[in-house]
């Protein structure tokens, strides 16, 4: 049995920079949401934080909804 260590450094790589996107992606929906609520506190209106929030949300499950295509497909 050979490992074919390139392909596995390869995963591994892709893995990691996809990972670390869908956190910074879901941390960055997040931070709009509490950008909404302080605004909304101070009697003012975020609308734009709100749409970028659920832009990231939307693609976070995008994402999360492609890698479970590849997996079943």
């Amino acid at each position: 049995m050979k490992i074919d260590w390139a392909a596995l450094g390869s995963v591994f790589g892709v893995s990691l920079v996809v990972t670390v996107g869908l956190v910074t992606l879901f941390t960055l929906g997040i931070m709009g949401l509490s950008r909404q609520e302080r605004a909304t506190a101070e009697g003012g209106s975020a609308t734009l934080a709100v749409t970028g929030a659920y832009a990231c949300f939307a693609a976070c499950a995008a994402a999360v909804a492609y890698g479970i295509s590849l997996i079943v497909v």
